[in-house]
């Protein structure tokens, strides 16, 4: 294991308690933008935590990657779903360096003279 993950959570767990402490707001706001889409109704508790799966993947953060991870399982998504999302992830990631790629090579031809343009 390349981390652990449950530990981790309580770590995270504890320094978010600490910034409710000091600014409550904060995390009121946060939950507020959490609870909204749940309470919608329009996807299901599992599709959602493997959405936020995939773009905690996207994000690349880890304190995202251990609670939506836990979230998930307590959602009932299979190892088959999650690894399914990640693909969903992996390939919009791979999508985003190629379109990016694009924009190099765009700022590159618009840095040549006009007549070394190729």
């Amino acid at each position: 294991m390349m981390l652990d993950w449950n530990e981790y959570q309580k770590q995270i767990g504890a320094a978010v308690a600490e910034i409710g402490r000091i600014s409550p707001d904060t995390i009121r706001g946060y939950r507020g933008l959490s609870d909204a889409g749940a309470k919608s109704g329009v996807l299901d508790g599992k599709t959602r935590e493997l959405i936020a799966l995939a773009v905690a993947v996207t994000r690349q953060c880890d304190g995202c990657i251990t609670i939506h991870a836990d979230a998930a399982v307590k959602q009932g998504a299979s190892r088959e779903e999650i690894v399914a999302a990640l693909g969903v992830a992996i390939a919009v990631n791979a999508g985003a360096a190629l379109v990016y790629s694009a924009r190099v090579m765009d700022a590159y031809a618009a840095k040549l003279p006009s007549e070394g343009q190729r």
